[in-house]
């Protein structure tokens, strides 16, 4: 494996996704005539991988990427360059019609549990919606519907109920039942808990964990709580200005955590590890915009360490070893 890539040896466990180079540049339109003037790189060179029954953490401030990553991965957006290898066929070369039998292995739960759901269906009828699409005949449909309600601590007598009748935590676990429905192997959670009370957070994460070791899922968890992606994942991939900065398992990067960005976002959790002491790593300066990154390392003039060379020359990964990777000479060179 070459240097340049974030994608870490992971042994023989079973790889159900990797995303290999991935890229998705947005044009921006200006003048009378809607002329291209620009690009912002939302995306720009993104590997990771994800194991059959594990769960990858991605996580990054607001506007890094991550949620575009996760629309490229089930094509709701089409990259502009990079692999999306699902089970071993790139599905990034696949036409519309190839694609449809691949949908219902890949699916989402959103962040607004409101707004994802139809106010005009009820919550039976929204679950229902991939199973009729799949042919499914509405006498099993209805009961594949109470079964998944159940499923997610919610009494199946409920399906005929209307979103605005639940509360918040209720309608994220009507959210992750749709989005079982179909059977899938791969969940991404797109910031699933981010707007949600505190107080009913812990127990969307344990329904998840519960959901994963029963099913035999695999996840993506996007966040930007690291205390909760700490707890849920297996490996984390730190994501700054479209680029991983970070990738590693979640002990080694919540233990001994290298790159200045992600130690900066530990430093920002009241508690990062119950019992670790996290020396404060403020983050100077402000987030450069994607439509004119910095060139060299796209975190100069944010981080503690920045020198000469890291305002000229492109960053690649440095490998300390055990799968732990960082975008950092600096770093690389003690």
């Amino acid at each position: 494996m070459s240097a340049g890539s974030a994608k870490a040896s992971l042994g023989n466990d079973q790889v159900t996704l990797k995303v290999e180079g991935l890229k998705k540049y947005f044009p921006v339109h200006r003048g009378f005539l809607q002329r291209v003037s620009g690009w912002v790189k939302a995306v720009d060179g993104v590997d990771f991988e994800v194991l059959q029954g594990k769960t990858l953490g991605l996580v990054g401030e607001s506007g890094c990427g991550k949620s575009t990553v996760a629309r490229l991965i089930l094509r709701l957006l089409e990259p502009d360059g990079g692999r999306v290898i699902y089970r071993g066929s790139d599905i990034t070369r696949l036409s519309e019609k190839e694609m449809k039998p691949l949908r219902k292995e890949m699916q989402i739960v959103f962040q607004d549990p409101f707004g994802s759901l139809n106010p005009r269906m009820t919550v039976g009828q929204s679950i229902e919606e991939g199973l009729r699409i799949l042919g499914m005949p509405r006498p099993q449909r209805k009961e594949r519907t109470r079964e998944l309600l159940e499923m997610v601590g919610i009494s199946g007598s409920n399906a005929d109920r209307y979103p605005h009748e639940f509360s918040g935590g209720q309608r994220q676990r009507i959210g992750v039942a749709r989005a079982l429905s179909v059977e899938p192997s791969l969940i991404i959670c797109d910031e699933p808990i981010s707007a949600l009370d505190v107080s009913i957070q812990a127990q969307i994460i344990n329904l998840l964990e519960d959901l994963r070791e029963q099913l035999g899922l695999s996840y993506i968890f996007i966040s930007h709580d690291l205390n909760v992606v700490s707890y849920l994942s297996d490996r984390v991939a730190v994501m700054y200005l479209g680029h991983i900065m970070e990738y590693a398992s979640a002990d080694e990067l919540f233990e001994n955590p290298l790159h200045p960005y992600t130690l900066a976002l530990l430093s920002a959790v009241p508690v990062a590890k119950p019992g670790q002491d996290v020396e404060i790593k403020s983050l100077g300066g402000d987030v450069p915009s994607p439509l004119d990154p910095p060139p060299g390392c796209k975190f100069q003039g944010r981080g503690p360490l920045v020198e000469e060379r890291c305002r000229l020359e492109e960053v690649d990964f440095w490998e300390p070893g055990g799968g732990h990777q960082v975008r950092c000479w600096k770093v690389g060179e003690g």
